[in-house]
């Protein structure tokens, strides 16, 4: 996995190269010995700063053998220190577990070489001092290796987190959108759709009828045209489109959709109270199917309101759905009415179809 901490191997190689170049400053002067030095730590710090299209073991093998080389030409013994990045780098490259088992070979191996070259180490106090520094850097080394993951892990699943939650937010907006313009616009063009019909078929027998019928036309695309623009202009929360007074609004979609044979009735009662567009685009969605679907010679349109919220009815005494699955506009009134916690209830049979809704203050 990548490395969350690429910074600490820089630092301590330039931490290491500090001290050994001023113990050979201050002792018998730099040597070959100090030039290797310099060029095998010049060697680790290429290897940890480039992406090597390697295996990663190859990498972490040839980091440990430099690391040996560096030890093996350190007359200061500071590069010591540079072994806790044995478990830090295997914690990010092979797991916790073979961090935690680099840590303790590590440890291992400095108490072996203390007993095969300094006798008597253990009864040494900066033998022992060392080995316990030591051991407490590669715990260290080890929990900061552990922080860094999990940081990185928990950035990892913010970013997957706020990624969904784009999609979802983007996939719900593409939904409003596609309500509204099945709910508006459709219903416009549906309510211009059925008022040519009417002109085409009374031309001769009724002008004045046709004529009307001519103007209904005009008034939807009229309406149209003036929800479009509104839409344009907001794309915001769907309060701000609300319709002012619900009952003329209402009252205006009867007019206009009557006619052709059939008889639509409007009762309201009670006080008006949000959410008003809600209910409008129920009102739009259950006339335009009655109208255009259904046959029917008596639609009836009732709004009720109360303390509790409002409930709105649709009735016909049309032939009914006939087993036809539900379209777009009655999934989508379903999903509109659903985030308004309301509730949709549709009754269809070959005698008429009842849409009723019912939306909570």
């Amino acid at each position: 996995m990548p490395r969350p901490v690429p910074w600490m191997s820089a630092l301590l190689y330039g931490v290491v190269l500090a001290g050994g170049l001023h113990h050979a400053a201050i002792g018998p002067g730099p040597d070959a010995r100090t030039a290797a030095f310099t060029v095998l730590l010049g060697a680790l710090a290429v290897l940890d700063g480039r992406g090597w299209r390697i295996p990663e073991g190859a990498v972490f093998a040839l980091r440990a053998v430099l690391l040996c080389a560096v030890a093996a030409v350190d007359d200061s013994g500071l590069s010591r220190v540079l072994f806790v990045l044995i478990p830090f780098l295997g914690y990010f490259a092979f797991g916790p577990a073979a961090g935690i088992a680099l840590g303790a070979g590590c440890v291992a191996l400095l108490v072996g070489a203390f007993t095969l070259w300094v006798p008597d180490w253990e009864m040494r106090a900066e033998y022992v001092s060392d080995l316990l520094m030591f051991a407490l850097g590669v715990v260290l080394a080890l929990v900061t290796a552990a922080v860094a993951v999990r940081e990185q892990q928990a950035r990892d699943r913010l970013e997957s987190t706020l990624a969904q939650v784009a999609r979802l937010s983007a996939a719900g907006e593409r939904n409003r959108l596609a309500r509204e313009i099945h709910d508006s616009l459709g219903h416009h063009l549906t309510a211009i759709g059925i008022q040519l019909e009417k002109a085409e078929v009374f031309a001769a027998l009724d002008p004045a009828g046709s004529a009307q019928a001519v103007s209904h036309a005009r008034w939807s695309a009229n309406r149209a045209l003036e929800e479009v623009r509104a839409s344009v202009r907001a794309l915001g929360p769907e309060a701000e489109s609300e319709p002012a007074g619900l009952s003329r609004t209402l009252a205006d979609l009867v007019q206009h959709l009557e006619g052709g044979g059939r008889r639509i009735s409007l009762d309201v009662s009670g006080t008006e109270r949000r959410p008003l567009l809600v209910l409008y685009r129920a009102a739009q969605e259950g006339l335009t199917n009655a109208c255009r679907h259904s046959g029917a010679a008596e639609i009836g349109l009732t709004v009720r309101y109360d303390d509790q919220g409002a409930r709105l009815c649709v009735t016909d005494d049309g032939g009914g759905l006939g087993g036809a699955a539900e379209g777009f506009g009655l999934t989508g009134l379903r999903e509109r009415v659903r985030l308004a916690g309301g509730t949709v209830d549709l009754r269809s049979s070959d005698r008429g179809t009842v849409l009723r809704v019912e939306v909570p203050w």
